[in-house]
């Protein structure tokens, strides 16, 4: 027997301690996809709040950097009371780009004042 891939979807119940299970059993030992998969996820959701973080900017300024801030600890939170390791990593990564992000939207308004983005002229 050459290998085989198993692989677990369990996306419907985040309490389940394998939500994503997937590995190649070959003889001397087994290779994991969790990590790989991880790393997409991560990477989205850094290239996701790029763009989330111009346009709250442009939309209604750095005053709204308390609904990062409280998304941001509540997904932490989560993380921390959630079974499943797979989910309660995404949690965390999640909740922590929302506090990075507080920091970019300050940042993004010394961006536009240097005229690098441009300014909304109804704000």
């Amino acid at each position: 027997q050459k290998g085989f891939i198993r692989i677990n979807l369990n996306l419907l119940n985040p309490r389940s301690p394998d939500i994503i299970s997937s590995s190649i059993h070959r003889k001397g030992g087994n290779v994991h996809f969790e990590g790989l998969a991880m790393g997409v996820i991560v990477f989205l959701i850094i290239g996701i709040f790029h763009p989330v973080v111009i346009k709250v900017e442009y939309y209604f300024g750095k005053k709204v950097w308390p609904v990062f801030f409280v998304i941001g600890w509540g997904f932490v939170i989560w993380s921390l009371y959630t079974a499943n390791l797979f989910f309660s990593i995404f949690l965390g990564v999640f909740g922590f780009s929302c506090l990075w992000s507080i920091g970019e939207l300050i940042e993004q308004e010394g961006r536009v004042k240097k005229g690098w983005f441009p300014k909304n002229p109804n704000r």
